[in-house]
């Protein structure tokens, strides 16, 4: 059998290595674009940062290795112009010579991954404006910056891809500006943990700003400043990562189905309309496990299990790809990012009756050496209980939250079923009860109505006017606030009627949940804890 593979990097590179492996007669070619068939499209941001030190870390094969360890052709330089499905063949131009080429098929993969968006706008072609997609974009950036060109950066687009080289950049000593025409950062967060992270982001001396358009970028033959919406900016760099496009242009007019955003719709077998022609990766759009609904999900992960399927499915074989959740994860400065399954935005568009809790827990024992804290919102199902989906912020391991979490999502686990499960302690690594336990618990008592909350959502908004702010915290620590001390609270408390309004705030919102588990016990019927506490929200009096 004959397969190409237009495409290399992550998914195209996935296909023809199991190919191979489950056929050694499959005569199996890839045909890229690139000088590079594989290469650490991730890794580029940590590059930049002089983190990844050398420029061939960046490269996972080159042509003639993975041709060597898979028994694939590759052809690198050349460009796919043209489907023909009746006569299963593909048209291709060799970047080099010019010259044109005919391909025959039996199966066709198309893994032609996506390219980074260029604005129509002024001044897009200066020197000091970069992207962030392939090795040499990520040398380009770094051979500026040691050369001592670049002092003061922006970066337009507030993604993973784009908050990773902000930070680099801010290693590196450079000032960072981050705008972004939404209303926040960090598509697929919920508005209070993005913003969360633009006032920390603040703190460490890289701005965010959010509904700032790109209008022009200015400058006499190099960038000076990028013009905006609401003001200029002065810089020596600009770095676009305003998000990608699905390189498919060579498939428009072949009766492959496309969505509106260009990507070729796979079913579940990663097979389009056509049963002879897949389509994996970046330009691939597939569906979420959770809503079934078609989603677009660009990453290497994603990628490389698509190719895996993709290829046994090529094979001979009939196996589904569950789909995507939207798990990501990011390093920031002094803090780490992760995600999985719904937001409760979009858990509340799916029709879900979504419960979610905000808390703050101990990321390991805390009197163990440089013990954090995370902060986890868990998202669910409320009458089912099934967990819908979870966002984490903390110093530490917070990859490892979120994947217990797309494990339990994965196998539609209730919170019963992930309530007390055997996960590994010792101080060094987590807590007795598990920062994931932890939460579950947490949130499983908002359902029974054994803790009653405000969500920082809802507070924000002014839901607790007309409550008293009662400081619950160890030590009094809210300005204005009047403090109570749990552990003299033996009783019903004098100022207080049984039907008074109390706000409960604490530190984390743990002694704030004690303080309300005592009130209630002495008949006090209307107390709320603000969820995360102090921790997490500002505190108005």
């Amino acid at each position: 059998m004959k397969i190409l593979i237009i495409g290399g990097v992550a998914a195209g590179t996935k296909v023809a290595a199991k190919l191979k492996r489950e056929n050694r007669d499959y005569d199996v070619t890839i045909l890229t674009k690139s000088k590079d068939i594989s290469y650490a499209g991730c890794g580029l941001p940590y590059y930049v940062g002089n983190l990844i030190q050398q420029r061939e870390q960046l490269i996972v094969n080159t042509p003639a290795s993975f041709s060597a360890l898979t028994g694939a052709t590759v052809l690198t330089e050349t460009e796919v112009i043209k489907i023909n499905r009746d006569q299963k063949t593909i048209e291709a131009k060799n970047l080099t010579t010019k010259e044109l080429s005919t391909h025959s098929y039996d199966k066709l993969v198309i893994a032609s991954g996506a390219s980074p968006i260029k604005p129509a706008i002024d001044g897009v072609n200066l020197d000091g404006v970069y992207y962030m997609r392939t090795p040499e974009d990520a040398i380009e950036l770094r051979e500026a910056v040691e050369a001592g060109k670049i002092k003061r950066a922006v970066v337009v687009g507030g993604g993973f891809i784009g908050l990773e080289v902000a930070e680099n950049l801010s290693h590196q000593g450079v000032r960072v500006s981050v705008i972004d025409m939404a209303d926040h950062i960090l598509p697929g967060f919920d508005p209070e943990f993005a913003e969360y992270v633009e006032n920390h982001l603040a703190d460490h001396g890289i701005m965010a700003m959010t509904n700032t358009r790109l209008e022009a970028i200015l400058g006499e033959g190099k960038v000076e400043k990028v013009q905006t919406g609401k003001r200029a900016i002065k810089c020596d760099a600009v770095i676009l990562a305003m998000g990608i496009r699905a390189n498919t242009f060579f498939a428009k007019d072949t009766g492959l189905e496309l969505m509106n955003n260009q990507t070729i719709k796979v079913n579940e077998y990663l097979m389009t309309n056509d049963p002879d022609i897949y389509a994996v990766g970046d330009c691939a759009c597939v569906s979420n496990a959770i809503t079934k609904e078609s989603t677009w999900s660009p990453m290497g992960s994603s990628a490389n299990i698509e190719g895996r399927i993709a290829a046994r499915n090529i094979a001979g074989g009939s196996v589904s790809y569950p789909g995507v959740l939207g798990t990501g994860v990011c390093k920031l400065p002094e803090l780490n990012v992760g995600r999985t399954g719904l937001t409760e935005a979009d858990a509340i568009e799916a029709g879900y009756d979504v419960v979610s809790v905000v808390t703050v827990v101990d990321d390991k024992a805390h009197y163990y050496p440089q013990a954090s804290t995370f902060i986890v919102k868990m998202i669910a199902d409320k009458a089912t209980k099934r967990l819908l989906g979870l966002q984490i912020l903390g110093k530490g391991s917070v990859d490892k939250i979120v994947d217990i979490a797309v494990t339990a999502i994965t196998m539609k686990a209730a919170l019963e079923d992930i309530e007390n499960m055997d996960l590994a302690y010792a101080p060094p690594f987590s807590t007795a009860i598990h920062p994931f336990s932890h939460t579950v618990n947490v949130l499983l008592n908002k359902i029974s109505g054994a803790f009653n909350t405000i969500t920082p959502t809802d507070y924000m908004s002014g839901m607790a006017e007309g409550y008293t702010l009662i400081d619950a915290s160890i030590t009094p620590s809210i300005t204005g606030a009047t403090y109570m001390d749990l552990t003299k609270v033996t009783d019903k408390v004098p100022d207080y009627s049984l039907d008074n309004k109390l706000l409960l705030v604490c530190t984390k919102g743990k002694r704030a949940y004690l303080l309300q588990n005592r009130l209630k016990h002495f008949g006090y019927k209307n107390t709320l804890v603000l969820e995360g506490g102090s921790t997490f929200n500002s505190i108005k009096i």
